[in-house]
């Protein structure tokens, strides 16, 4: 395969990568013990091994340009180009250049006083994305390779059921937050709140601990960004749940957190709650409330949507 034939349909990110100088790929002779720490699935462990690229070859390039973009990035919030997710280059393709850029990673964690416990459980998000491709697809891959790169260059962090991740308000919610009475406003520093898949309940029990660690984390590890506002972006947060799920369960106790702002078309909900049974909404499987949700109100011509929401750090 001709690596730089196939990224002259993306111009942007071949010159990027073409354009970069920085460390050469290492990466273990057994990978093995490094690729459970990321919580690698188990079926597809031998698979990834026989997937390694080889030295001197395109796709041992390729994998080294996209390690040096993340490190080129390390700890910055205007990020590099977006990562490709091109079929071409297989289903494990990143897989290798989250592995690449790990001992990176750690050695800026550890620059920070962050925690191993938490560089860890930040990390394992390269084997949740698999695990959420293998639900959406039904077959083996790593889903959104483009939001790891935050993961990998210290912009999110694992901090119990949730993942916040450092960013700045945009001109609407920060104009939202500013009417509010609060002493902040677009461009300001915020983070970003998260709910993985895979990780149990959301309990509000959870939810609680989480933030209290969040408030905790990022004044000490960075104190150059004081955060005043918390925002999420979620299908979690479309009030026309409130139609169809208990009041005192786990999403509306999450969603009443947060002050609501504006609808955004989120066009994924089908792929969040239903996977790969996403394909035929005419028969979604109705096995738990909020599916039955999904599918009834789908089936009566609703539409669901996303939500944007904020709430004091």
């Amino acid at each position: 395969m001709d690596v730089k034939a196939l990224l002259h349909a993306h111009p942007e990110w071949l010159a990027h990568l073409e354009s970069l100088d920085g460390p050469d790929l290492v990466l273990p002779a057994d990978p093995t013990a490094e690729l459970l720490r990321l919580t690698v699935p188990h079926e597809d462990l031998g698979a990834v091994l026989a997937a390694r690229p080889e030295p001197g070859g395109q796709r041992w390039w390729l994998t080294e340009r996209c390690v040096r973009s993340l490190v080129s990035a390390m700890g910055a919030l205007d990020g590099p180009p977006f990562f490709q997710p091109l079929p071409e280059l297989g289903p494990y393709f990143y897989v290798y250049v989250f592995l690449g850029a790990l001992p990176h990673t750690l050695a800026y964690h550890r620059e920070l006083g962050i925690a191993p416990e938490v560089s860890w459980a930040t990390l394992t998000d390269v084997g949740r994305s698999m695990a959420v491709h293998r639900k959406r697809y039904g077959q083996a891959g790593v889903h959104a390779p483009y939001w790891l790169m935050l993961h990998a260059t210290g912009v999110l962090y694992a901090l119990g059921r949730l993942q916040f991740n450092r960013d700045t308000l945009s001109p609407s919610v920060g104009a939202a937050v500013l009417a509010s009475g609060l002493p902040s406003g677009p461009g300001a520093p915020s983070l970003g709140v998260h709910v993985p898949d895979f990780l149990g309940p959301l309990s509000p029990a959870a939810c609680d601990a989480s933030f209290a660690l969040a408030r905790e984390f990022f004044p000490r590890h960075f104190p150059g960004e004081p955060v005043r506002v918390m925002t999420c972006g979620s299908w979690l947060l479309d009030d026309q749940l409130r139609a169809y799920l208990p009041a005192g369960g786990n999403i509306l106790a999450f969603q009443r957190r947060f002050r609501l702002l504006e609808r955004f078309d989120e066009g994924d909900v089908l792929g969040f709650v239903h996977g790969e049974h996403a394909a035929d909404p005419a028969a979604l499987p109705r096995r738990t409330r909020l599916e039955r949700a999904i599918a009834d109100h789908l089936a009566a011509g609703g539409t669901w949507y996303g939500r944007v929401g904020w709430l004091p750090f």
